[in-house]
């Protein structure tokens, strides 16, 4: 495994900030009001009109702190400097309102959000401007061991919030490569199903071309079906070399192989139902299904509390094919089955083939898993 090392300066943004939404909005008004309460209700803060000025004007760079946290942050802490900055030039009272705190919340913004090179920064204008006002405000090392450990709780809240969003992302990113190995491994399975059987086409044709030359057009037209399915599969397929694992060339189970989980010995119960002509599809779609069935099948029976049927479905439609697995377990709404990576693995793979897939709880009770498919493979 090649893991890629990079400093803190080039660690790049992360990816899953959300953009402005109406909280933000709200969030932003809910402090510029706050800011105006407070200059009309403390007429003995210094220099009150300009401090109003610049917190009202501070306090829009919350809606840059995910999309662009150092330049919110050089805003927001920038009007906290030039505040500490005219302090000590006018050797005046403690200058600022107590809506100016609204700067911490770009502290944590700018590590949960910043590159690393963004982080460094920041950091380094922040720590200047928090040593300056220290300076300037504090009557002693209690209040700056205080404000210190305040604002680096911020920090570490925010750095916790970036390692759990990594560790997410990344844990999606396996599942996306585990489906696609899979997929990967099934169609290989049937390409080199159709190869062989194009090979032994080619073969039959040679002997029969000097014996029988009527039946040499028929061996030329296997040939060629054959050929034309197998460059499909091959357009779908997902580059991936198997390691350490004996090649065995044989067609996948698909819709056919369904009823043969079918079951009525044991609980739960286990009914397959097959609507319309289920033959005739793509190989990589004719095994995803049975994969699908069966994964969510093997959901209902372990995770499923009291769950005594499940019923599959599958049913042709016009240019797709649609699974469904019902339970009549206990479930309630807003209920998830504890199937760990299962759901997100089965819709990553009905996504990787063009198609989609939902799961969740039925209004009745039980639980349903519905997947639609496209009939071919997906371009």
């Amino acid at each position: 495994m090649v893991t890629d090392r990079r400093s803190l300066w080039r660690e790049p943004r992360p990816v899953d900030a959300p953009p402005v939404g109406r909280l933000d909005w709200l969030l932003v008004a809910g402090f510029e009001v706050a800011a105006l309460v407070e200059a009309v209700a403390r007429p003995d803060v210094t220099w009150r009109p300009l401090v109003t000025l610049l917190t009202v004007a501070m306090v829009p760079a919350l809606l840059w702190r995910r999309s662009r946290p150092l330049v919110a942050a050089l805003i927001g802490f920038g009007a906290a400097g030039l505040l500490s900055v005219l302090q000590l030039a006018a050797d005046t009272g403690e200058l600022g309102l107590y809506s100016m705190m609204a700067v911490v919340i770009l502290l944590y913004s700018l590590v949960r959000w910043g590159s690393g090179r963004e982080v460094v920064l920041g950091m380094a204008f922040v720590a200047v401007v928090v040593a300056i006002g220290m300076y300037v405000s504090s009557t002693g090392w209690a209040d700056v061991f205080g404000g210190t450990v305040f604002l680096l709780l911020f920090v570490a809240l925010g750095a916790v919030f970036r390692y759990r969003a990594d560790v997410w992302r990344r844990e999606q990113l396996e599942i996306r490569n585990q489906e696609r190995v899979a997929i990967a491994r099934e169609l290989h399975d049937t390409v080199a199903h159709h190869v062989s059987a194009i090979a032994v086409q080619a073969q039959a044709g040679g002997v029969v071309a000097g014996a029988r030359p009527e039946k040499a057009a028929e061996v030329l037209a296997a040939i060629e079906s054959e050929a034309s399915l197998t460059l499909a599969e091959m357009r779908a397929m997902v580059r991936v070399l198997r390691e350490d694992e004996s090649a065995a060339y044989a067609p996948q189970l698909g819709v056919a192989d369904l009823p043969a989980l079918a079951r009525t010995d044991a609980t739960p119960t286990v009914e397959v139902t097959l609507t319309g002509p289920v033959a005739g599809l793509a190989p990589s779609v004719d095994a995803a299904v049975y994969r699908l069935a069966q994964e969510a099948l093997t959901n209902a029976v372990r995770h499923a509390p009291g769950v005594t049927r499940v019923a599959i479905e599958v049913c042709r439609e016009a240019d797709g094919v649609r699974l469904r697995v019902v339970d009549d377990g206990r479930s309630t709404a807003g209920s998830v089955p504890d199937a760990g990576f299962g759901l997100q693995g089965m819709a990553e793979r009905a996504q990787l083939l063009g198609g989609s897939f939902s799961a969740g709880p039925r209004p009745g009770g039980g639980w349903v898993v519905e997947a639609v498919l496209p009939v071919g493979p997906s371009a």
